[in-house]
């Protein structure tokens, strides 16, 4: 991950596809850019990819917020992981693309409310362009169609430097989210793109949309790259 020192550049940025991964994979590999971008070595950097079903815990999520028998979990082979983001319970399964941006906020505006609500316009602006008029709820962080959740959001920022970004349902079946009140929140559901068009979806499609989108709404130059490049 060398590169030029001293990268600011807000109008630069790379993006990658990496397939399937899990979680703790993409954890390290995040670190290791965070850290890259704080130090100045690799421009602003983005990593799209999927998670095997797997159950995060944020900073703010509570056990009971798990409703599914622990021995129910184990038979599906679904891991629980706490994790450093912010935000509650939420889960990660094939057919969700997650994208994790690695952003230095200084070459940016310092604000974290504006940094979310810009995470979430990128998402609103994508589903436009598939016919899905979607929305923010004020009470909570995410993009919602209707009454109905299709995209999480949690973050960390470390001396401005972020970390984990969003997830948007795509053409995950939703099945393991039954064992969950995503996000803590008990009386809403979860939807996806899928479901709310009756077709799959080619999600690299939808992902050159979310780089476009993020392109403009965070004035970035992004690169699609080859994830050799990250020497994994």
């Amino acid at each position: 991950m060398s590169g030029t020192s001293s990268i600011s550049s807000a109008a630069l940025c790379q993006a990658y596809y990496l397939g399937v991964i899990e979680y703790g994979e993409a954890l390290r590999l995040q670190e290791s850019l965070v850290k890259a971008r704080i130090a100045g070595d690799i421009p602003d950097t983005i990593l799209f990819l999927q998670h095997p079903p797997v159950i995060t815990m944020g900073t703010s999520a509570r056990e009971e917020n798990i409703i599914g028998p622990r021995d129910a979990l184990k038979n599906e082979g679904l891991a629980i992981v706490y994790t450093d983001r912010g935000g509650d319970i939420t889960v990660h399964e094939p057919g969700q693309l997650v994208c994790y941006p690695v952003f230095d906020l200084k070459t940016k505006e310092r604000d974290l409310h504006l940094y979310v609500r810009n995470l979430e316009e990128v998402v609103i602006r994508t589903l436009s362009e598939f016919s899905i008029a979607a929305h923010r709820e004020s009470s909570y962080p995410g993009v919602w169609v209707g009454e109905e959740k299709i995209c999480a959001v949690g973050i960390r920022v470390s001396k401005w430097v972020t970390k984990h970004g969003f997830a948007l349902n795509i053409n995950n079946d939703l099945k393991y989210f039954s064992y969950v009140y995503p996000c803590g929140i008990i009386d809403k559901r979860v939807t996806s793109m899928s479901q709310l068009l009756g077709h799959k979806l080619n999600m690299e499609n939808v992902m050159l949309r979310i780089i476009e989108n993020c392109s403009q709404v965070f004035c970035s130059d992004i690169k699609l790259k080859s994830p050799e490049y990250l020497g994994r």
